[in-house]
């Protein structure tokens, strides 16, 4: 099932050659703990968004063993409630225990596995994988859904104490938007098809495209300009307005991407989200141009600063993370026509969603 170094379509004239490529998959396979884990770094934080991210990448390059040990990570450490906890504690022991570093549980970390599981199965066609890891995607979906308001967009999170936020983040909305689609064809493979989770894509998908007033004000980040793209909600004419609106406010020409208005800081992984985002609404010259323009972010070892301050000519923060340069190899191998990336984040094989006139 495995084919180690298998990185052809993760060469990208001025972005990656099958060295450069090689080395950055070996650098997230350092990153990665005994037990499967993929914190940001090692000492930092792991995330179950940021890890499934790097299993993913992890499968674009052919190291399928690595990402499905990943994902074994999160089904053993998965919360009663289908949830899992917003951080947890690197270790250095060994042990394979999960320690909480934030006992939040955000709705779209949770939500992120189902587009992780699909991604691998599409890769390695491992029925087997599929299903042990189905009770966890349908305990993660149900436990999102949990979160969903009547407009259809989904509260980020539930505190500690189970304290439900009905609040709403256009961006985590959109990722979700994504999974949700993810897991409705993983339903739709096992042929137990799940009508409510059709009727909550949709909702969710018609909230993203016609209501901005039920989303938290997030306007200064870009994560809230390209989401609704990437995660497919808004395609056609109206994704292309949605990004050429914007352009110049967010991309800094032979830099990358800002995060956030008005700083003048550039970073790796919003810049290689956009591209994805730009590949899939079909404009790949723009999506190779941002991936070209943080070639300054490559380090010796060929991982990914996490950002740039171009006012001060200076790396910040001087990390160096696992989903950054997952972002990078996902992008790389979208473009690279990698079959299984292709899927995900094209968007033409995954079911759309009802929406629900009552929802107009």
């Amino acid at each position: 099932m495995s084919s180690p170094g298998r990185t052809e379509h993760l060469v990208l004239p001025g972005v990656l050659t099958a060295a450069q490529a090689a080395e950055t998959v070996a650098g997230i396979l350092a990153v990665q703990r005994a037990d499967g884990a993929i914190p940001w770094f090692r000492g930092h934080h792991l995330d179950p968004w940021d890890h499934t991210e790097a299993a993913m990448a992890l499968d674009a390059a052919g190291e399928h063993r690595a990402a499905e040990r990943a994902y074994d990570w999160l089904a053993r450490h998965q919360n009663p409630d289908g949830s899992w906890y917003a951080a947890y504690a690197d270790r250095e022991d060994g042990v394979d225990t999960a320690v909480p570093q934030d006992a939040g549980k955000e709705s779209n970390f949770t939500a992120y596995l189902a587009v992780g599981v699909w991604h691998h199965y599409l890769a390695t066609g491992d029925d087997v994988f599929l299903d042990r890891m189905w009770p966890a995607v349908y305990a993660a979906v149900e436990f999102v859904l949990g979160l969903q308001q009547p407009g259809g967009e989904i509260g980020w999170k539930r505190e500690a104490d189970g304290t439900a936020v009905t609040d709403a983040l256009l961006t985590g909305s959109s990722s979700i938007h994504q999974a949700l689609r993810c897991a409705l064809a993983i339903a739709e493979h096992r042929e137990e098809p799940q009508p409510d989770w059709e009727l909550a894509a949709g909702a969710l998908g018609h909230a993203i495209r016609s209501h901005p007033e039920r989303f938290l004000d997030k306007n200064r980040y870009s994560m809230d300009w390209y989401y609704p793209v990437l995660g497919g909600a808004l395609t056609g004419p109206g994704a292309k307005a949605r990004i050429e609106e914007r352009w110049e406010e967010f991309v800094v020409p032979g830099l990358g991407v800002r995060c956030v208005l008005p700083n003048p800081w550039v970073t790796g992984g919003e810049s290689c989200e956009l591209a994805l985002a730009l590949w899939a609404m079909g404009e790949s010259d723009r999506a190779l141009e941002i991936l070209r323009s943080i070639a300054h972010l490559r380090a010796e070892d060929g991982m990914y600063w996490t950002g740039y301050v171009f006012d001060d000519r200076a790396v910040w923060p001087v990390e160096k993370t696992s989903w950054t340069a997952g972002s990078l190899l996902l992008a790389v191998a979208a473009l690279g026509g990698d079959p299984a990336t292709v899927a995900v984040f094209g968007g033409t094989e995954l079911p759309p969603g009802l929406d629900p006139a009552c929802c107009g």
